[in-house]
């Protein structure tokens, strides 16, 4: 029994500590408890306090970039404007993607220099900058970055073999299979996009005030060849013509053949009959190598009467917009076949074709053939004496820009007959456009540089303020 008592005794001592022990460890677990809960809290505090803030910055990092935009919008007003008042010829570079034929072993070269020309090394870092990286053996890398950006107009596009230029101005189907798909707009080159956009200003206009003609020639081996000429049972065939200089100063091809238009499918008919009797060549770096500088020249008539010529509020709209939409330009006079006689002719004839004046306007787009390394293309024979003259014909372009770049008293447009035939456009009162086409890849760094650079050295010739053209052809009657 006191045995049993003493146990008693021991059990509720234990039971008392058991529950004291209990309590004190419960008012541990809740003051850590309530401290994790005010932590939360203050973590949810500071949590809205970054949102807030982070809010805040966000609408500020809109605002800025707002202003931003709208300044760069500004900038590029501005340096437009001063393009347009110095006369600048304007340069823009298209970066082609990486093509099999880049990582094709053509020449024998080290495993070191192989895997290195793998690289691409040309970027685009945005809309206005290329950065190009250069490294040689045994010298520090280097970055180096390329800025750029009623008339005559011409497009022409500029760049090594094999850089894109011919898939820039015509697209895919016309460069590979000679045919043109008119679902597939996401891949049309320069060529059908401005024509398409062209006619379709026209169809806006009431009929007949406009029409088209189109001439397609090539400059092979420094020698004109129109490709729209026919034989006499109609066979088209390409026939060697000349450039010659006219009285007022303007490049002319006589006897040049003009294909009237009414569409641009039918435009296209008649580039898709040229480039089929265009030269073109296999070379270790382009499998279709052209071997010719194509010159594809849309010439627009406009009907305007005379009494509100140059008064006209519509017809100077019409004007800037083909300038500014279509890039059409103002080229040399060339005389019109009159369709009336003059022993037919009646004095109220003869004053309302006098009232009848046409304003001529042009569109050039040029295909430039690739500047070539002998050693990278690996051509001999007949494709060896092409690639000399189109190498020729790029200097004497080079050259010709440099001329007009230092205000030279003469300027050589007379030693190519490329230069010769794109007078005009490039010295005279043309706007021109230099569309660059250059590779990724670190195998052609030096003819992408050399691109880059002749870009570089366009955009900088100052020709001063192209003037309209704006003087009216009449329409007279014999």
């Amino acid at each position: 029994m006191k045995r049993l008592k003493q146990d008693m005794k021991s059990l509720h001592s234990f039971a008392l500590k058991l529950s004291k022990d209990f309590q004190h460890q419960y008012k541990a677990c809740l003051y850590q408890v309530l401290t994790a809960v005010q932590g939360i809290q203050l973590q949810n505090e500071a949590m809205q306090m970054f949102q807030m803030k982070a809010f805040d910055l966000e609408q500020s990092l809109q605002e800025v970039t707002e202003r931003y935009e709208r300044e760069k919008q500004k900038r590029r007003a501005l340096h437009n404007s001063l393009v347009e008042l110095r006369g600048n010829i304007r340069v823009h570079c298209r970066i082609r993607p990486a093509l099999p034929f880049d990582h094709a072993a053509g020449h024998p070269i080290s495993q070191d220099r192989h895997r290195n020309s793998l690289e691409n090394v040309a970027y685009a870092i945005d809309d206005e900058t290329v950065l190009v990286k250069c490294s040689r053996p045994g010298h520090a890398p280097i970055n180096k970055t390329f800025q750029f950006e009623r008339y005559n107009v011409c497009i022409m596009a500029y760049g090594q073999t094999g850089s894109g230029k011919t898939y820039t101005m015509l697209g895919p189907q016309l460069e590979k299979n000679l045919t043109f798909v008119d679902e597939d707009e996401s891949e049309l080159g320069i060529i059908p996009r401005a024509t398409q956009e062209l006619f379709r200003l026209i169809s806006e206009k009431p009929p007949e005030s406009y029409w088209v003609e189109v001439s397609v020639v090539e400059v092979y081996n420094n020698e004109i060849f129109d490709l729209l000429a026919k034989d006499s049972c109609g066979k088209v065939f390409g026939i060697k013509r000349d450039v010659v200089t006219t009285r007022e100063g303007k490049s002319d091809v006589p006897l040049l053949t003009y294909e009237t238009v009414a569409n641009a499918s039918e435009f296209l008919h008649l580039v898709l009959k040229g480039l089929q009797l265009r030269v073109r060549h296999p070379t270790l770096v382009h499998a279709h190598s052209s071997r010719s500088h194509l010159v594809v020249t849309l010439t627009i008539t406009t009907i305007v009467s005379g009494d509100n010529f140059g008064t006209s509020c519509e017809d100077e709209q019409i004007n800037q917009r083909l300038n500014k939409e279509v890039s059409c330009t103002y080229p040399q006079k060339r005389d019109s076949k009159s369709t009336s006689s003059s022993r037919a002719s009646s004095p109220a004839q003869l004053e309302a074709a006098e009232k009848l004046k046409q304003v001529k306007t042009r569109l050039q787009l040029v295909d430039l053939a690739g500047s070539e390394c002998v050693g990278m293309s690996g051509v001999t024979g007949a494709a060896l004496r092409e690639t000399s003259f189109i190498n020729r014909s790029l200097s004497a372009l080079a050259d010709v820009l440099a001329a007009i770049a230092e205000q030279r008293s003469h300027v050589p447009y007379r030693n190519s007959k490329l230069t010769h035939l794109l007078q005009d456009s490039v010295g005279g009162d043309a706007k021109l456009l230099v569309m660059l086409c250059i590779s990724p890849s670190q195998k052609y760094l030096t003819e992408s540089m050399q691109s880059l650079g002749f870009g570089t050295r366009a955009r900088q010739v100052q020709r001063g303020q192209i003037k309209k053209r704006n003087l009216p052809v009449l329409s007279k009657t014999k």
